[in-house]
C-alpha cells in the first residue's frame, strides 16, 4: 500500500524556487515530481509514496522522467538531490514537522 497525502503534494505552490534547475517558483508552476525508482514503492501504474518527492518545475520534471539528455544514472543522482534539498526546506519552513 503507498502512502499518500493531498497536503503534502500541494507544498509544491509554496515551494520558493525549483529544487533542481532554482527557477523561481510562482504558486503555479512547481509540481511534487514522485521517484521513478522500485525501491521507493514505484511500480507499474503506480506513483511512489508521497514523501518520496522533488519539488521541480515542468522543464526539470519532463527532464528527468522523460527526457534524453541524462542517462538513467544522472536521473536518479539529480532527482535525489532535489528531493533532499525539498525534505529540507518543508521541515526547514515548519510545513513538515516531527512530533
Amino acid at each position: 500500500m503507498n502512502w499518500r497525502s493531498r497536503k503534502l503534494l500541494d507544498r509544491a505552490k509554496d515551494a520558493p524556487h525549483c529544487m533542481l534547475c532554482h527557477c523561481h517558483g510562482d504558486g503555479t508552476n512547481l509540481v511534487a515530481a514522485h521517484s521513478n525508482q522500485l525501491r521507493d514503492n514505484k511500480g507499474r501504474g503506480i506513483k511512489a509514496d508521497d514523501y518520496r518527492i522533488a519539488f521541480l518545475c515542468h522543464v526539470c520534471h519532463t527532464a528527468v522522467d522523460q527526457g534524453s539528455v541524462w542517462t538513467a544514472d544522472q536521473k536518479r543522482l539529480v532527482w535525489e538531490e532535489a528531493h533532499r534539498e525539498s525534505m529540507g526546506w518543508l521541515i526547514e519552513s515548519r510545513f513538515l514537522k516531527v512530533v
